[in-house]
């Protein structure tokens, strides 16, 4: 029988919810989303599969939860940006406090840019949980800022901006993965990461 594990933090039991979604993330991000089976994350988590059902659903609804967890945590950090002067220096820091979130978290980052854009059999997009659309309107609300600021190119519209901003910055750590992965051809740094974007925000700035 397993025995519950226990949180390093604070010595409490962590629960069968949370073991399941750990388990989950783990195997997932290892295995592959479609290789895994719903038996082998409860076998990991030393529960039943039933109560994995009982919590989420489904396995597409447990990596929809993995998402939405995520994409809530980052967008709870990013209230650090709130104390920055310039709107542009908002989005600019938004932008690395994800990207050093999902470094120190190199399961979900995977899951994030490998597995988030897939349809599944279900026929959703499980990465347009809540979190993520809360994170979006975060990105939305700063351009409208810098819009007001005017530190936002008049004849842009700025969900375009948004929309390019986090393509271009989903493709450049999809391919960072890919390079490790597979040896694709993307040999470049966070900081250079850091430079493209900053010379993309500058292209939408008023001259």
């Amino acid at each position: 029988m397993a025995l519950p594990v226990r949180s390093t933090a604070d010595s409490e039991p962590v629960s069968s919810h949370d073991r399941i979604l750990n388990s989950a993330k783990q195997l997932f991000a290892s295995r592959g989303y479609e290789n895994t089976s719903t038996v082998a994350i409860a076998r990991m988590a030393g529960t039943s599969e039933s109560q994995l059902m009982k919590h989420f659903g489904s396995k597409e609804g447990l990596l929809e939860a993995i998402f939405d967890e995520g994409w809530q945590r980052m967008t709870s950090m990013l209230r650090a940006i709130h104390d920055l002067p310039s709107p542009a220096e908002k989005l600019q820091g938004l932008l690395d406090l994800v990207l050093n979130g999902l470094d120190r978290d190199s399961q979900l980052k995977e899951l994030f840019l490998l597995e988030g854009r897939r349809v599944r059999k279900e026929g959703r997009m499980v990465m347009l949980t809540k979190g993520y659309q809360d994170f979006v309107g975060v990105i939305d609300a700063v351009l409208a800022e810098m819009r007001a600021a005017g530190q936002l190119r008049s004849d842009v519209n700025p969900q375009v901006v948004r929309s390019a901003f986090m393509g271009m910055f989903e493709g450049l750590l999809r391919d960072q993965i890919l390079a490790q992965r597979v040896g694709y051809p993307a040999a470049y740094s966070n900081q250079e990461i850091r430079s493209m974007l900053s010379m993309a925000l500058e292209a939408v700035q008023p001259r």
